[in-house]
């Protein structure tokens, strides 16, 4: 069902998304500082392109670096070039992605097409530091760093 719902999604639309997703990505890709914008919004082309059996996750749930002084850094920078994109490409993916999800409700049977669009819509604003993963992998991610927190949680003597 994945295969046919992304032909789908991708013919009706799906392949103006992730070009306007490119589009974000080109120019981005201009300027230093617009490097890590290029990345996220090449991975979220994907996405667009190509929705179904996908999911997005943050790149600390993949590689399991705690916080140290370099994650601390790169979160800090991933901030402030989230909040330039936002306020630039940003806003206007939004705008496309929920366009298209609420045209997606309209019937019973594009509802699943409109979930998707409203999850990019989200995605829009805050791209950098995102990767797209298949949703097995995303789900075996967040059980990994769920079962993490149990275990520090344990170990923490509870005082009464």
């Amino acid at each position: 069902m994945r295969f046919f719902g992304n032909v789908i999604w991708f013919v009706f639309g799906g392949w103006y998304l992730a070009l306007l997703w490119l589009v974000g990505a080109t120019v981005a890709g201009f300027t230093v500082i617009g490097l890590p914008i290029s990345r996220a919004a090449l991975e979220m082309a994907k996405m667009s392109a190509f929705p179904f059996g996908k999911d997005v996750v943050h790149v600390r749930e993949l590689d399991g670096k705690g916080l140290n002084a370099v994650t601390a850094l790169t979160g800090t920078v991933g901030f402030i070039v989230n909040v330039i994109w936002a306020c630039s490409f940003g806003f206007a993916l939004f705008i496309a992605h929920l366009f298209a999800g609420i045209l997606s409700c309209v019937f019973i049977i594009t509802i699943p097409f409109g979930l998707q669009s409203f999850k990019l819509a989200g995605l829009s604003f805050w791209p950098v530091g995102r990767r797209v993963v298949s949703v097995e992998l995303a789900r075996a991610a967040r059980e990994h760093k769920a079962k993490i927190k149990l275990g520090k949680m344990h170990r923490v003597p509870v005082s009464s």
